[in-house]
């Protein structure tokens, strides 16, 4: 499986993983890539790309109406 596959397949569960974090308050989001990278056994560049992503895309997936 290549590199961004790995990271597709987990996306979407890193996002409501991190959406948690975030909600309970247990780390400042700038701090969570290791939190990531253990959770979901990748490496530290796969897990700040999606922490980034998540960062990036956090308004638009959780507008208000």
């Amino acid at each position: 499986m290549s590199k961004m596959a790995e990271i597709d397949a987990v996306k979407d569960e890193v996002f409501e993983y991190l959406d948690a974090l975030r909600e309970i308050g247990a780390v400042n989001m700038f701090g969570a890539g290791p939190y990531v990278q253990e959770a979901f056994d990748l490496d530290r560049n796969q897990a700040h790309y999606l922490l980034k992503e998540w960062m990036r895309t956090f308004s638009e997936r959780h507008a208000t109406a």
